[in-house]
């Protein structure tokens, strides 16, 4: 199945009439993927799980390219990548879920993007037979929250102080989980 994943295409038309391209970071993508990165703000890197404005990380993540532990789909719009959404798959009892993160080029927000993006990675999660997904956001992201909501997570939880930022400061995160099979009660 994996190899029909890396095969992956799908192509998208924002309400704007911009064209893009979903498919998999190959691994010809590093420069491509560094420069999504670039521009990233400091509010937007501090809520980053790694220093994504360091090149030789993100070009890790390229060079470490394994569809089995993370498939990250890519937003291509002319050669140009403008945004990245992944599934990080668990193992073990947790086997049947993914968590979910995404990220987007300043100018492609509030556009469309993301919500495509996230409905291509639930399609793929479902091909994958996984059983759901989980988002974690900063509780105060309502618009990315409600986003989520839109398209079918559930917020399950929510955990004071969580995430805590460079300067110390702490933030609640919001758990979202997003059920791809519903158990069938029998009668």
């Amino acid at each position: 199945m994996l190899d029909q994943i890396a095969k992956y295409r799908q192509l998208i038309t924002l309400a704007d009439g911009t064209r893009v391209l979903l498919r998999p970071l190959a691994s010809d993508d590093k420069n491509a993927l560094v420069a999504l990165f670039t521009p990233i703000s400091p509010t937007d890197l501090a809520l980053m799980r790694n220093d994504v404005s360091s090149p030789q990380v993100v070009m890790g993540w390229v060079d470490a390219l394994d569809y089995k532990k993370v498939l990250p789909l890519v937003a291509v719009v002319n050669d140009r990548i403008v945004g990245d959404a992944t599934l990080h798959f668990h193992t073990g009892p947790g086997r049947h879920l993914a968590d979910v993160r995404i990220f987007l080029s300043k100018e492609f927000r509030q556009r469309g993007l993301g919500s495509a993006m996230l409905r291509a990675l639930i399609d793929v999660a479902r091909k994958l037979g996984l059983q759901q997904l989980v988002a974690e956001v900063v509780a105060s992201q309502d618009k990315t929250i409600t986003a989520f909501q839109q398209l079918g997570f559930e917020l399950r939880t929510t955990f004071p102080d969580y995430f805590i930022m460079p300067d110390g400061e702490t933030h609640a995160v919001a758990v979202l989980i997003l059920p791809l099979v519903r158990k069938r009660e029998e009668f």
